[in-house]
């Protein structure tokens, strides 16, 4: 009798009462309505984007360069090549810099001290910012000020690599938490040192994490339109950049130039180049899930 009451007092009631029930489900049943109603936005503006761009979705959109004066055999090729070569670029800036400083911060860093609280407090700021804030400073320092290289791919890849830095830093940080305490223990109690440790166990335990969180940033970049636009993505270019210090545009930019125009053939043209650009992200979040899937580990 007195473990029962001694339960009762510690362990109330999981009925819970009726009254507070109806909140909740009223509650449930709001936020359920706002899901189906952003759920029908969202296939209505995608069976749009299907039926109006189906018809230029041909070979000539990925093979043939802008033109103003043919809409109807036009394409996006210099978009396209030139996504492409910001897209490496950014990924063979960011992430290097974005694993190496998540290490840093996760296996060598006090969490103790000032600065590196100051430094993850920063980081988690910055995953916040609004990517146009990104271009400006890119913009400022890169395009003009001490390095004034001018709007150049490298100048894009730049300004993608500093938006998706701190999403590559807590993604890669996550990832490497995600390993059992244990294995480092091991590691370090067999005679290995901290830097052994972590390159021979930690990353390749957290490699699929690591690759998840990358791909799904640099998905992020590619539809970025407004920092390029800053950094002097231009948009009209009849020609596949050859180089890091091309002139380029991207399938976001090229899309905002033709969307306005008059010409139902322009906006033809920019409803195939959406679909392109979403079969592109499609594309990479599956790459990004089925690595997941195939080489994540059960501890």
């Amino acid at each position: 009798m007195a473990t029962t009451v001694a339960t009762s007092i510690i362990r109330p009631d999981l009925r819970g009462n009726p009254r507070n029930g109806v909140p909740s489900t009223i509650f449930a049943l709001l936020l359920w309505a706002c899901l189906a109603i952003v759920c029908v936005f969202l296939f209505f503006t995608l069976a749009i984007i299907v039926q109006k761009g189906i018809a230029r979705f041909d070979a000539d959109l990925v093979t043939q360069q802008p033109s103003k004066i043919r809409p109807d055999s036009s394409g996006v090729a210099s978009a396209l090549y030139g996504t492409l070569w910001v897209c490496a670029l950014t990924a063979f800036i960011a992430l290097p810099l974005g694993i190496a400083a998540a290490v840093y911060l996760e296996e060598y860093a006090d969490p103790n001290t000032w600065w590196n609280r100051l430094i993850e407090l920063n980081i988690q700021n910055l995953a916040a910012v609004p990517t146009v804030i990104y271009g400006i400073l890119t913009l400022a320092f890169v395009v003009r000020g001490p390095i004034s290289m001018g709007g150049v791919v490298l100048a894009g890849a730049i300004a993608l690599a500093l938006l998706i830095l701190p999403v590559v830093i807590i993604t890669t940080r996550e990832a490497l938490r995600a390993v059992p305490r244990e294995i480092r223990d091991g590691s370090l109690a067999l005679g290995a040192t901290l830097w052994q440790t972590t390159w021979k166990q930690t990353l390749p335990s957290a490699i699929p994490g690591i690759a998840t969180g990358s791909i799904l940033a640099l998905s992020r970049a590619i539809g970025e339109a407004a920092p390029l636009i800053l950094v002097g993505a231009t948009t009209f270019v009849t020609f596949n950049p050859d180089g890091v210090f091309s002139r380029y545009t991207t399938l976001p930019v090229q899309i905002y130039n033709l969307v306005p125009q008059d010409r139902q053939a322009f906006r033809d043209l920019a409803y195939a180049a959406i679909l392109l650009l979403i079969i592109v992200l499609l594309a990479m979040n599956a790459i990004a899930i089925w690595l997941r899937n195939r080489y994540q580990r059960r501890w």
